[in-house]
């Protein structure tokens, strides 16, 4: 009987040691996954602020492209009222040629009077 007794409490000591290395052996592992997932969190987090570094560069840029682009557009448009303006101050090809016509029309009158007057005249 003694044996048996001795028998159990050494399978339960067994089985105690046991349980305390399986626990153990738990706690490693999980404290392994949570070292690596921290390495992965902080791995994560520095590739963000580069991300967001390297997007705040690019959104600088193009605005600087889109504030340059904004003064461009100004002085084309300056240029263009300046161009306009001088347009409508000076005479059109067309309306020179019109002008001309009746030019000549008056004048073929006039010559076409001073004749019939010169031969009135004789």
């Amino acid at each position: 009987m003694l044996l048996k007794i001795m028998a159990e409490d050494y399978s339960e000591q067994y089985s105690g040691q046991q349980f305390f290395a399986e626990i153990n052996m738990r706690i490693r592992d999980l404290e392994e996954k949570q070292r690596i997932l921290k390495e992965r969190v902080m791995l994560i987090g520095e590739s963000l602020i580069k991300e967001r570094e390297k997007s705040f560069g690019e959104i600088q840029e193009m605005k600087k492209i889109v504030d340059d682009l904004r003064e461009e557009n100004i002085k084309v448009k300056d240029m263009l009222r300046k161009i306009l303006s001088k347009i409508d101050k000076t005479a059109r090809t067309e309306d020179v040629m019109i002008l001309q016509r009746q030019f000549d029309l008056f004048r073929s009158e006039e010559i076409a009077q001073q004749l019939g007057q010169s031969k009135g005249e004789e």
